[in-house]
């Protein structure tokens, strides 16, 4: 047990310091919504996103539109990815527009588990909910994210980066693993 503890305190603190390095300069300028354009326009922040299990669920993605109408709806979907040899389009966010035709649509938990890392939430033996891993997560590349308006034509495009987990990636889920947050079945 003592040895176990050890163990998880040295990977740890390899983390913390891995951790420290990686994100010192190295994220990703935030983007913004480009007021000159008058038409719908699209982004998403991240605009790359990791399938690390851990990273993934703590990845906040969020798909900020403008230009839509007032009190109109958009939901966002992801087209072209692959599922069980064949492309299909993904659902993933909902928003409503706001008054100044802006709005965010938040791609939830259960989204980013289901059909990003293809995974399903459960819980272990202490009631704790855990990720429950059973096929590979949708393939890496890069995505074309769609707005599309509920009560209007009006469509807008953005680019979404979809890479594989990174060695520190890695590292977080064997951890997850060993502490039974992550089940690969």
């Amino acid at each position: 047990m003592k040895k176990d503890l050890t163990y998880l305190v040295t990977i740890s603190l390899i983390l913390v310091a891995c951790g420290v390095f990686v994100t010192s300069g190295c994220s990703q300028p935030v983007k913004t919504l480009d007021p000159g354009v008058k038409g719908p326009q699209l982004i998403v922040n991240p605009g790359t996103v990791r399938l690390g299990v851990a990273k993934m669920k703590d990845t906040k993605l969020v798909f900020s539109g403008s230009g839509f109408e007032p009190s109109d709806s958009v939901f966002i979907k992801l087209l072209n990815v692959p599922v069980d040899e064949k492309k299909v389009d993904l659902s993933i966010a909902s928003a409503d527009v706001r008054k100044d035709g802006t709005f965010d649509a938040t791609v939830g938990l259960l989204t980013k588990v289901s059909d990003f890392l293809r995974a399903k939430i459960g819980s272990n033996e202490k009631m704790e909910n855990i990720m429950i891993v059973t096929q590979p997560p949708m393939p890496a590349g890069t995505y074309t994210g769609q707005a599309v308006s509920m009560l209007s034509d009006k469509k807008a495009d953005c680019i979404l980066n979809v890479k594989e987990p990174s060695c520190i990636d890695r590292l977080k889920d064997w951890l997850g693993v060993k502490m039974g947050k992550i089940v690969r079945k």
